[in-house]
């Protein structure tokens, strides 16, 4: 059996996957790859923090999207008055 700092982070989030994603019990998962229990809870932690972190960042990213859309067809439309009553001043 290996310690837990020799395993990649592919492993590791495969590891993770078959247990958050597929639903296998952590016990049967410890078992069947030879890995603690208590590096699959630690690995589940490390991970799903990673994600939510990810998660946040996209949320933002798309919150920014939906404001810069917003505010330049606020942009456009005051380019179009303006012309428009620069055009009326004459």
């Amino acid at each position: 059996m290996m310690g837990a700092g020799n395993f990649m982070d592919e492993f590791k989030r495969d590891a993770v996957a078959q247990i958050t994603e597929r639903g296998y019990p952590v016990k049967e998962v410890s078992a069947r790859l030879g890995v603690s229990m208590h590096s699959l809870y630690a690995w589940r932690r490390k991970f799903t923090k990673a994600v939510s972190c990810d998660t946040e960042k996209n949320a933002e990213i798309r919150r920014l999207k939906r404001e810069l859309v917003r505010v330049s067809e606020e942009r456009d439309i005051l380019k179009k008055a303006t012309a428009y009553f620069a055009r009326d001043a004459r």
